[in-house]
């Protein structure tokens, strides 16, 4: 009992300084921009010492991404798989419109700042290692393939660049208007047109 409070305690403190760490570096990029968003800048920022950092983030660029891919989590496994290609294209903007407010949540400022060109994480090639949206749609999409519902005009793996360009362009409409583009509309309406033109019934589809 007491073993497992210990965990427990362990479990909440490590969260808690994840998240000093987290808030240390969205002040930094609001504040001063990426070009400022140094490790040693972050810990100072977070009063914590350089060890904490690398026991929870390899590099600044995966602390970021942490939050802005893992955090708006779905599971590929949970999602339920619709019986039609509608469904399947309504489950794919959905994953999206989780994200819409997710971004909104983080604030303009902040996305406007991760939205910087130096930023690795998001170079595609190198962000492989969490089920984030991208990855979840993948694995949806195949899923619904194997299963007869769906069928795919283009390769997956050009299937999921076009789609994350589709994001990131509008993720980038958002932050150039400071937040006063139609972000939700945008999405789903872009998203939308390009899954009409790449997802048609499957064999099982009548």
């Amino acid at each position: 009992m007491n073993e497992k409070a210990s965990i427990s305690r362990q479990q909440q403190k490590s969260r808690e300084t994840k998240e000093k760490i987290f808030q240390a570096a969205k002040r930094i990029l609001q504040k001063k921009g990426y070009e400022e968003l140094s490790i040693k800048n972050i810990c100072e920022e977070a009063g914590v010492s350089n060890g904490s950092f690398y026991h929870h983030f390899k590099t600044k660029d995966d602390l970021l991404s942490y939050y802005i891919e893992d955090q708006p989590k779905i599971d590929p496994d949970l999602l339920e798989l619709p019986d039609n290609v509608e469904g399947v294209k309504a489950g794919i903007i959905q994953v999206y419109m989780n994200y819409v407010k997710y971004c909104r949540e983080l604030g303009v400022e902040f996305m406007s700042e991760y939205y910087d060109t130096k930023n690795q994480a998001l170079n595609a090639a190198i962000r492989m290692e969490r089920p984030y949206p991208i990855i979840t749609v993948q694995k949806y999409v195949e899923k619904a393939e194997q299963a007869g519902v769906v069928s795919l005009n283009v390769s997956i793996e050009e299937f999921t660049t076009d789609i994350r360009m589709i994001v990131i362009g509008n993720v980038f409409e958002w932050c150039v208007k400071h937040g006063e583009a139609d972000f939700e509309g945008n999405m789903s309406r872009s998203l939308g047109k390009y899954l009409d033109a790449t997802l048609c019934g499957g064999k099982d589809q009548k």
